[in-house]
């Protein structure tokens, strides 16, 4: 790793100005915290404990400590006492988290120095608004970012760091490092510096710094450094990029045993499974070698469980799941494999070595097969459903952010594929992203070139046989590919956040429409779909309103439907929403029901009319005796709560003769008809039969 090549590196690197570093100290939430916090710009230099907290808050050169309390708040008071003089002589902010019964001892945490809190229960939103007011009040203290900037020089007391000038291949290390090293000068070559990484740590201090040259983000890897005395130690070496001055700054944390193990990667505290640092050590090690394959397991809407049962359930279920995995990915993998739990019910998979794509396919669907067992946990009986993305290493991965963004994109796809809850992403797949950007693109010009057109799904009565209603269906006619489904289009409307206007324009012209149907069709109601982001729109069910009256479309002939997922993520809103639109006149319809964990607890909390079978639980009504035991008690729960039930995706005579056994009232799905056009509904309505 020579000065030409790190120079040549630096030159090219031109770009956006690097994260911000934050300092996070969080007894119980440290990875869910970073996360937050990362995912919104800053860079996360996090600790469970709070030993040296007063040193590594130095050396992170942030402008703003964050001390999470929650649930230990004489933890957080004492770890708030040590960082105090340190946050106050750099001018900086000091954050304290802290649960709501806490809130009565604020005045000890002033005292302690606190500067900013936070009590829980927050959002997520609310949390990164208090992070930028606190860094505008450090920035005030400091005199402005040029003082921010310039307090972040490598000369803090005991501080081992340094400062690479790639222009003149010259590199200034602090007095600690000096004297650590046993160099002559604090002035020396930036190949002496490099060499003192030993040989087995050179390869990842190579990917570091490409890493870092490469998107400008701070990075760190870890490796041993010596010392005058001729021993060694492990130390974490935290990277940061200033392209404005054309400086690459190191700073160097010592590793007691805890640190250590959380920056080579350690244990999920819940589950015992690897944590996200150890997979992404266990990728950072293997990019640029031999074949390896990643694959991101996700429960879906695991959330629901917490939210029904109670968290301590749904930890229960996860470490019952870690189990179950463990040793599926151990038999096909062996010593070369890794299992980890990066946050929520998500897990990182990796496997080396000579497998074949077609075997590790199978595990995926072993895997799922596996969770998706009911798993009994407690008195609790309960089904989950599960998506799996995979790749296979490339030679031009550059990073580990890069690899885990392509598994990213590939579990995405899984999660809104109807074929498949296992999604591997080939090179001809990874090819069609350019497509995929094409089409979002192309889709903000769609609904001014009216691309986007209204089809009705009629629903039928199963006690008359009569057509009572239509759900209002979106198709996009693209020009180049075609007839694009309602799956395609919003998963490409979500992907270019196009959502909400894509969905008030279907919510708009779908009522236009029906406005305008002939007497013959005067009598149906029509449902259309509310989405999550919906939800949280400030006076949505007010201007919702007003638009269907200044469609001419009745309101009392409107269903509104939302997804479990849409009402789930933020059930306060969503009921308050449900209620005003009931009150306005229209009904509601929860639909997708049974599509993950479907609690009696929200139903019976929730204004509704209605409740729509997903298609898949309404096909397996003609499988096996269980299956249409689980259908027949959703609908008894329905009928228990005053709903009627609406089956989706009814394909066959047995399965609506086992529905109407079961007491299902409407159906809608291929036996009666696909989706129609306007023309084409007043034809169905007019031959269908009345029995």
């Amino acid at each position: 790793m020579g000065h030409t090549d790190l120079s040549d590196n630096f030159v090219s690197a031109q770009g956006s100005a690097a994260e911000a570093p934050l300092f996070v100290l969080s007894f119980r939430h440290r990875d869910e915290l970073a996360s937050a916090v990362s995912h919104a710009g800053w860079h996360a230099i996090a600790a469970r404990r709070a030993d040296n907290a007063e040193q590594r808050f130095l050396a992170s050169f942030a402008m703003v400590a964050v001390v999470d309390a929650r649930g230990a708040f004489d933890d957080g008071l004492a770890a708030v006492r040590s960082l105090a003089d340190a946050v106050e002589i750099n001018a900086a902010s000091l954050l304290v988290l802290v649960s709501r019964t806490d809130v009565d001892r604020l005045d000890e945490l002033v005292a302690a120095g606190a500067t900013h809190y936070l009590a829980s229960p927050f959002k997520e939103n609310e949390l990164l608004q208090t992070l930028r007011f606190a860094e505008r009040h450090a920035v005030r203290l400091a005199g402005g970012l040029r003082a921010i900037e310039r307090r972040r020089e490598i000369d803090v007391e005991g501080v081992l760091a340094w400062q690479a000038n790639f222009q003149s291949g010259r590199a200034t290390i602090s007095e600690a490092l000096r004297r650590r090293l046993g160099a002559a000068s604090r002035d020396i070559s930036m190949i002496a510096l490099l060499n003192q990484l030993v040989d087995r740590d050179r390869r990842a201090g190579r990917m570091a710094i490409r890493r870092i040259f490469g998107d400008g983000k701070p990075t760190a890897f870890t490796h041993m450094l010596a010392d005058i005395g001729g021993g060694e130690e492990r130390v974490a070496q935290h990277l940061r990029l200033d392209r404005t001055r054309g400086l690459l700054f190191g700073t160097i944390e010592r590793l007691d045993h805890d640190s250590e193990a959380m920056a080579r990667g350690g244990r999920d505290a819940l589950t015992g499974l690897r944590d996200a640092a150890a997979a992404r050590r266990w990728i950072e090690l293997r990019l640029g070698g031999g074949k390896f394959y990643v694959l991101l397991f996700h429960i879906t809407r695991f959330e629901m469980i917490n939210t029904a049962f109670g968290r301590d359930t749904g930890d229960a279920l996860l470490q019952s799941i870690a189990r179950q995995i463990g040793p599926l990915v151990a038999e096909l993998g062996g010593k070369r494999s890794i299992v980890a739990r990066t946050a929520g019910a998500e897990f990182i998979i990796g496997i080396e070595g000579l497998v074949d794509a077609d075997r590790v396919v199978l595990l995926a669907e072993q895997l799922s097969a596996q969770v998706e067992r009911p798993q009994l946990t407690g008195a609790h009986l309960i089904a989950l459903s599960s998506r799996v993305g995979i790749i296979e290493s490339r030679e031009d991965d550059a990073s580990v952010g890069d690899l885990l963004r392509r598994a990213s994109a590939a579990l995405a796809e899984a999660k809104v594929s109807d074929d498949s809850r296992v999604l591997m992403v080939s090179q001809e797949r990874h090819e069609s992203a350019a497509r995929d950007a094409a089409l979002q693109a192309d889709l903000r010009g769609a609904l001014d070139r009216d691309e986007i057109d209204i089809l009705f799904q009629p629903q039928v009565s199963i006690a008359t046989g009569k057509v009572m209603g239509v759900e209002a269906l979106a198709r996009w006619r693209h020009p180049e590919h075609g007839e694009l489904g309602a799956t395609t289009l919003f998963a490409v409307a979500e992907q270019s956040d196009y959502l909400q206007a894509l969905s008030a324009h279907i919510q708009q012209r779908a009522t236009r429409l029906a406005a305008n149907w002939p007497k013959s069709l005067a009598n149906l109601r029509m449902s259309v779909n509310v989405n999550a982001g919906d939800i949280g729109l400030k006076d949505f069910a007010e201007n919702f309103l007003a638009m269907v009256d200044q469609s001419g479309f009745p309101r009392q002939r409107l269903t509104v439907e939302i997804t479990e997922s849409g009402l789930i993520r933020d059930l306060g809103p969503a009921a308050t929403l449900l209620a005003d639109l009931r009150a306005g006149g229209c009904r509601v319809a929860i639909d997708d029901f049974g599509t993950g964990y479907s609690s009696l607890a929200y139903l019976k909390a929730l204004p509704l009319d209605y409740l729509k079978i997903d298609s898949k639980l309404a096909q397996d009504i003609a499988g096996s005796t269980r299956d249409r035991i689980v259908v027949r008690g959703v609908i008894d729960m329905a009928r228990a709560l005053g709903l009627a039930v609406i089956a989706e995706g009814v394909e066959t005579e047995e399965q609506l003769s086992l529905l109407a056994r079961e007491g299902c009232n409407y159906y809608q799905g291929f036996l009666c008809s696909g989706a129609l056009t306007a023309s084409g509904l007043e034809r169905l309505v007019a031959e269908w039969p009345l029995t």
